[in-house]
């Protein structure tokens, strides 16, 4: 695991949109909270919560591609374009996750 490095923040592009997504899952999710203490609906809960979690899987996944298209991209800068194939599937697949 590696270590965090407080001096250089580690930011990408992505992350303030990342950030304004998880905000608002945040909110949605504290909205659900209410709903199961008032008492609502167990489908209209479930349908809530599927939204929130649409919501995180989406910032994680814009975040794990982000880190592949440029810190992984960085480090395999220097390969050769022929070694460069398994990085370049790799990346193919993830929009998959």
């Amino acid at each position: 695991m590696s270590e965090l490095n407080h001096d250089h923040p580690h930011v990408h592009q992505s992350h303030e949109a990342i950030i304004k997504r998880l905000k608002r899952a945040d909110g949605h999710l504290r909205s659900i909270i209410l709903m199961v203490e008032e008492g609502r609906e167990c489908v209209d809960i479930a349908q809530q919560l599927h939204a929130v979690e649409k919501a995180v899987c989406q910032a994680k996944r814009t975040l794990i591609q982000d880190h592949i298209d440029h810190c992984l991209e960085d480090t395999v800068s220097a390969l050769d374009r022929g070694e460069r194939a398994p990085l370049e599937a790799f990346k193919q697949i993830t929009k998959y996750l």
